[in-house]
């Protein structure tokens, strides 16, 4: 009877030795008292390496701690469990495993051991992976395909109505493209889409979906956006991008396209009703001649063609700079009153664009097409140097004392080299550091917080003054603002304007000129119209004043001889 046993247990040992699955036996308490060779083979430990080991040497940390709180449960209710997890190799790679594990208890119920056996599933996921990958994207470009793209479509609109956001759907049909396929074959049209493909992905943000609906039909899919003019914005973005040449093989080929834009709320609010629409409004791009775009609301239409055509118009005024044309913009200057000496001490500088055909645009307009399109750094770098270049002529002409204020964007900022171009500036026009002022809004200086603040380091150590602009208007972090080396704020002039009438712009102006000053800061209100916010400004302590009450931007030819008389008469009434 004890040679069957002792045979019987010998099977069961090498049955466990020789497993192709990888096995392993802990206590009642959970210490591996036995591996076989698959689990060495597997996992890369030796049996002298994790005897007496907890189970959880072999975790990566890529596993849920949700995962092992179900597992314990299971057990603990059914003696059983299955499942996935992630564990890590010796020679510390990671991989995922299914893993099954038994409870093996005495007669009188108490657990004895727990028995453990699992399997590499690597290639399985890839397989997986794959197949999912195939059955959500596009075979030849590698973008969603229409059932992916409606699905990410319904999330976005699910997001954009609990948040009140818009939504803009680009449905975008390449003209001509038959022809292609036709003249040249199936070979080069299919590499054509792949560049197409890349193309759209490069003009729209990284959480912005993009599919190939099939043929050379794709959309785009903009998430959270702040009005249909942005939109319009990207689609022409599309429609020069996709416009410019492409290299196949020996073939230079070109793609115009069509584009059809729907929005959400106004053009539908599900799926297939914005698709259905932005299709339309394809159509009838393709209508109109096609290589243009057109919004499913004729409203739309009329004002993202005005908005391209201040766009053109904007891009032509800009190259005239740069090939020395005659300029269609000019720099105005607003004066700053200080007012413990109620002289004219700094000037804010300020672009004024007047086109030929259209006339004065104001800022408001063309400031925001510029930032959307990225024309903000070449007209921010015209505003400097001619800033720079006007302060040389003031200065010549009897103008001293005198510190000109000039806004930075955000693109301005961003380059490392920014500290070099200002001192290259002040050395070619032989300005003093402390006459140039960079302004730099709120929001700009909260996008990223620490590069902000290297750049802002390096040019107030140049004798740099620097300010915050439109302060009040953004979402800075007080934590943050401390440690901006700046020298001024600008209080906003939302709240200036009804400062005497509403109390809580009072209290904000009150709180933000009591916050400049414990900080050590100037503070600028801007928007100064009436004797009455003058009186209640100056109460509060305010340092320096811009407005309408004192004077309007003036162009350069009429700012010296305004400076000069407005000092003489303040140095008359003190003497």
């Amino acid at each position: 009877m004890s040679d069957v046993t002792d045979s019987q247990l010998l099977q069961k040992a090498r049955a466990f030795e020789y497993a192709n699955e990888a096995l392993f036996i802990t206590d009642a308490a959970n210490r591996i008292i036995a591996v076989n060779r698959a689990f060495t083979h597997m996992t890369g430990y030796a049996p002298h390496d994790v005897i007496g080991q907890n189970p959880r040497v072999l975790a990566s940390g890529q596993t849920s701690p949700d995962v092992y709180y179900d597992m314990w449960l299971a057990l603990e209710k059914n003696d059983f469990w299955q499942g996935e997890v992630w564990d890590r190799r010796r020679d510390g790679s990671t991989y995922p495993k299914h893993l099954t594990i038994s409870v093996v208890r005495n007669a009188a119920h108490e657990v004895e051991n727990y028995i453990a056996s699992f399997s590499d599933i690597t290639e399985r996921k890839q397989v997986a992976d794959r197949m999912f990958h195939l059955a959500h994207h596009d075979a030849l470009t590698g973008l969603l395909n229409r059932t992916a793209l409606e699905v990410q479509l319904q999330n976005a609109l699910v997001y954009a109505q609990r948040e009140k956001h818009q939504v803009g759907v680009l449905l975008i049909d390449l003209d001509n493209f038959k022809q292609v396929n036709d003249t040249l074959g199936h070979h080069v049209g299919d590499h054509l889409l792949v560049q197409v493909g890349r193309r759209l992905k490069d003009c729209v943000r990284a959480n912005d979906p993009v599919a190939r609906l099939g043929g050379d039909e794709f959309i785009v899919v903009l998430q959270d956006i702040e009005s249909a003019m942005s939109v319009g914005a990207i689609a022409s973005k599309i429609q020069r991008s996709l416009a410019d040449a492409y290299q196949v093989d020996e073939y230079t080929l070109y793609a115009t396209p069509s584009i059809g834009v729907s929005l959400y709320p106004i053009d539908g609010s599900d799926p297939d009703v914005l698709i259905k629409n932005a299709d339309s409004a394809m159509y009838h791009a393709k209508a109109q001649g096609r290589n243009n775009f057109k919004f499913f609301a004729a409203s739309m239409n009329a004002a993202a063609h005005e908005r391209l055509k201040l766009e053109n118009a904007l891009r032509s005024a800009l190259e005239g700079i740069n090939c020395d044309q005659d300029s269609q913009f000019e720099l105005y200057f607003q004066p700053q009153i200080h007012l413990s000496s109620g002289k004219i001490t700094g000037l804010e500088a300020l672009a004024r664009w007047s086109h030929p055909e259209l006339g004065p645009i104001p800022p408001t307009r063309f400031i925001q097409i510029a930032e959307e399109t990225g024309l903000i750094q070449p007209l921010g770098d015209w505003v400097f140097w001619e800033a720079c270049r006007r302060l040389k002529e003031f200065k010549e002409a009897g103008v001293t004392d005198m510190r000109v204020a000039v806004n930075l964007s955000t693109q301005q900022l961003r380059h490392d080299n920014l500290p070099v171009v200002v001192r290259g500036a002040l050395a070619c026009y032989d300005l003093l550091p402390e006459e140039l002022e960079l302004e730099i809004t709120e929001s700009t200086a909260m996008q990223n917080p620490a590069a902000t603040i290297a750049i802002l380091e390096q040019l107030k150590d140049m004798g740099i003054v620097l300010a915050v602009d439109d302060f009040g208007t953004g979402y800075s972090s007080l934590s943050y603002l401390k440690h901006l080396p700046i020298h001024r704020l600008k209080l906003d002039r939302t709240f200036v304007k009804d400062i005497d009438t509403s109390r809580e712009d009072a209290a904000i102006c009150s709180a933000t000129i009591v916050l400049a000053h414990s900080l050590g800061l100037d503070l600028v209100a801007e928007g100064v119209e009436t004797a009455a916010q003058r009186d209640y400004l100056q109460n509060l302590g305010c340092d320096l004043f811009q407005g309408f009450l004192y004077s309007r931007p003036l162009p350069a030819d009429q700012l010296v001889p305004f400076i000069l008389e407005w000092n003489a008469r303040i140095e008359g009434t003190q003497a």
